[in-house]
């Protein structure tokens, strides 16, 4: 506990000391055009509820124990958190940009597909949150892309991070897709929990899903992995979760934004300290959230399979969407101003760690 209140005292005392440096960023790139800094130059009004999403997947575990320990909310101080549980991104981008959430945790193409619809001016990129920790997994009799043909396979939802990563790969192994189920192979987006049941009972092939979803079809439904996205990527990172904030949101209250993102920090910094006590932790929201805790063989695969990290790894991002355009499921367009990242970067200096980079694509 003692060790816990320090984190989170270290996070909200650097979230101060950023302040000024935070508006004078912001003041910058407002005159400098940048469109994913413009808005409010001052500290504008901390604001009386942040409304957060999440998935109940690993993948986004600075989430859970940023919840289920405090994080996020000693770090939000005055500022009311509340949370809503989705299933993927796209449903999740649907309430960012309804104005039902103000920020969630999500994969990179949902974060993409708002960003180029909207022409940048629905949400901004503050922080990542976890790599690696997805996969295709398949049935026995599956054991190279050849036997593929004419198969049935799941992902979370149309356009979700997944979906996009196995149409892309099945498109660079020659095989056609479409968004409506139709092509060489059959993609159907199912519910995470739903296609377990469905690979169970024969009537799915495989599935490409993130951790835990991936372990639990292996040690609970006999699926072996075919494919590990990290392999797909040359130096085995790739993005699975960042932290979005609706621009709205961000714009009218960037102290509240500063202080999201030191919990944000503070919950990935415990998560890599205390693996043990954050396992103990994720399976506890997990529980709250579901109803149904994992088995402790599920979850040390799953945690083996993911980094915790503040770095978004935006260089990747480029790729991701042009990965979404041939998929059928993102319109071309630039991604400048998607990442704003000078408050991360300001806690990360003042903690004594190198900046990450917003890979050309927004401020730092």
């Amino acid at each position: 506990m003692r060790r816990r209140t320090a984190i989170i005292e270290t996070a909200l005392g650097l979230a101060a000391a950023v302040m000024l440096c935070g508006c004078a960023a912001l003041a910058n790139a407002t005159q400098a055009g940048s469109p994913a800094s413009s808005g409010s130059t001052s500290a504008g009004t901390a604001a009386a509820e942040l409304r957060l999403g999440y998935f109940a997947n690993v993948t986004h575990a600075p989430a859970l124990v940023g919840v289920e320990e405090g994080f996020l909310q000693d770090a939000l101080g005055d500022t009311r958190l509340s949370t809503q549980v989705f299933n993927a991104g796209p449903a999740a981008i649907e309430a960012l940009s309804a104005g039902a959430i103000d920020a969630t945790y999500i994969g990179p193409n949902p974060a993409i597909n708002t960003f180029i619809k909207s022409g940048g001016a629905s949400a901004v990129v503050v922080a990542g949150a976890a790599s690696g920790g997805a996969a295709l997994v398949v049935r026995e009799g599956i054991d190279s892309a050849d036997d593929l043909a004419g198969t049935t396979i799941a992902t979370p939802q149309l356009g979700n991070t997944q979906d996009v990563a196995l149409r892309s790969w099945l498109s660079a192994e020659g095989y056609t897709t479409d968004t409506m189920g139709g092509g060489d192979v059959h993609i159907t987006p199912t519910e995470n929990a739903q296609a377990l049941a469905l690979f169970q009972s024969g009537q799915l092939d495989g599935a490409w899903l993130p951790e835990p979803w991936v372990s639990r079809l292996v040690l609970e439904a006999g699926a072996h992995v075919l494919v590990d996205e990290a392999e797909l990527w040359d130096d085995g990172s790739f993005p699975t979760t960042v932290l979005l904030v609706n621009r709205q949101f961000f714009d009218a209250h960037p102290q509240t934004v500063r202080d999201l993102v030191a919990g944000h920090a503070a919950s990935v910094t415990w998560l890599n300290d205390d693996p043990d006590a954050a396992a103990a932790s994720i399976n506890a929201r997990l529980t709250a959230d579901t109803g149904k805790a994992l088995s402790n063989e599920v979850l040390q695969r799953a945690l083996h399979h993911v980094s915790f990290t503040t770095d978004p790894v935006a260089a990747a991002f480029p790729q991701l969407l042009e990965a979404g355009v041939t998929a059928g499921t993102a319109k071309k367009g630039e991604l400048d101003g998607l990442f704003a990242l000078s408050i991360l970067n300001a806690l990360r200096a003042d903690a004594g760690e190198d900046p990450v980079s917003a890979g050309g694509l927004g401020t730092e």
